[in-house]
């Protein structure tokens, strides 16, 4: 089967996390070079890599969730509004997944966690103090979700992009 050129592609078709749905339309250049930023900003983030029960910490993870607002700002912003924002555009697809995914998931879970970190004893290390939260495992799982969830996002850009993956 013959490589698809990028430059070349123009219909796309993917599914979308979080209730979005799917979508269908033709990608035009601005709107490939887009989802590839926003694809490498993704998949090289905490937000679609696995975080096992021993790694990291889960403020650092939040924070690099939150960091997705900025950077997917940014790069909407640069594209200009040939990305769109309707449903069928790489622009409506990143708004959808900021406003429906991550905002939700991280207005539980960043002022939780605050709380709980507030309580930190000195002599604990943060890890420490995580690993006596109660409510750890519940983030943890919930975060996998998440994970899985950006996952899906991420295909979807590289297919927008015309990655082979």
């Amino acid at each position: 089967m013959p490589k698809i050129d990028p430059a070349k592609l123009k219909k796309v078709s993917v599914s979308l996390p979080f209730g979005i749905g799917s979508a269908e339309w033709e990608a035009d250049p601005t709107e490939r070079r887009a989802a590839w930023s926003l694809y490498v900003e993704l998949v090289t983030r905490i937000a679609v890599q696995p975080l096992e029960v021993d790694e990291g910490l889960l403020r650092e993870a939040l924070t690099s969730l939150y960091s997705l607002f900025g950077i997917t700002r940014e790069v909407l912003k640069q594209a200009g509004p040939d990305v769109g924002a309707s449903r069928e555009s790489v622009g409506g697809i990143a708004i959808a997944v900021l406003n429906k995914g991550l905002r939700p998931f991280l207005a539980k879970w960043h002022p939780v966690l605050q709380t709980w970190e507030a309580q930190r004893p000195p002599h604990l290390s943060l890890k420490e103090h995580e690993r006596n939260w109660s409510q750890e495992a519940k983030l943890r799982h919930e975060l996998e979700a998440l994970r899985r969830d950006l996952e899906q996002y991420a295909n979807a850009l590289a297919q927008i992009a015309g990655v082979d993956k």
